[in-house]
């Protein structure tokens, strides 16, 4: 698994504080796009245990409420699927007060569709406090 980065005091992606994840590989390719350098599969870094508690970390550091933005990339598509699901699993049950936000270029319509086909999908929709769907305009 792969990820593009880690923002631990991101005030642009959501209201508050948050810790941004971003995701690696995109099928979309949106036009004008903030982050193309995300849509390769292979690029950016190995995602490790290490990864994952330096985002736990992140959410706790100096005392400031965080919450957690996963973004991309496409946090949603099938190959980013498992280390969603590693991420937000793990910070719920250490964290479970943090907001999760998620931002697709999929469709709420799409996901919910796609969801009986992957039970990890369907767990993530149920414990993402904030979808924010449909592609980059």
């Amino acid at each position: 698994m792969r990820y593009a980065g880690i923002i631990k005091n991101d005030i642009a992606s959501a209201p508050g504080v948050c810790v941004s994840f971003f995701t690696q590989g995109c099928p979309f390719h949106c036009k004008n796009c903030h982050n193309p350098e995300t849509w390769d599969y292979d690029g950016g870094y190995k995602f490790t245990n290490n990864t994952l508690n330096e985002i736990i970390e992140a959410l706790q550091a100096n005392g400031v409420k965080r919450n957690l933005c996963i973004v991309g990339g496409e946090p949603l598509c099938e190959q980013n699927i498992p280390v969603v699901f590693k991420v937000i699993k793990t910070i719920k049950s250490v964290l479970p007060n943090v907001k999760i936000n998620i931002w697709t270029g999929y469709t709420y319509e799409c996901l919910h569709a796609r969801q009986s086909e992957d039970k990890r999908l369907a767990w993530i929709l149920n414990n993402t406090d904030y979808l924010i769907d449909g592609r980059y305009v």
